[in-house]
């Protein structure tokens, strides 16, 4: 699983860390909605996570397009706006869950957060 945040927004700790547990627990409950396979497997193999960023909304949404692409389950997370972003600010986007191996040509070249 990947959770890429936007290095633009210039979030606090708190609460880029905050955007990154609700990706991931949406992403699981994806999963489970859909009844995925490949969820067994990544849960087995530890439900490895890694917190990545970029520095634009642009970025995010050609890694967005590139998961898409290779059949990568993928989700936005939109900000209440009751913080430190406007309602529906764009602050974080799921990949997965997936194994390392898929997600690295999308995500290898990316700093960690």
């Amino acid at each position: 699983m990947a959770l890429v945040l936007r290095g633009e927004l210039r979030l606090s700790a708190g609460k880029s860390a905050v955007q990154a547990a609700h990706a991931a627990v949406m992403l699981v409950e994806q999963a489970r909605r859909r009844d995925e396979s490949g969820m067994a497997e990544w849960l087995a193999q530890g439900q490895k996570k890694i917190a990545l960023v970029v520095s634009t909304l642009d970025e995010m949404v050609d890694i967005e397009r590139r998961a898409r692409a290779r059949g990568i389950a993928v989700l936005w997370v939109e900000d209440a706006g009751f913080t430190e972003v406007a309602p529906g600010t764009r602050t974080c986007l799921g990949l997965g869950p997936a194994l390392a191996s898929e997600l690295d040509p999308i995500t290898g070249s990316l700093p960690l957060l």
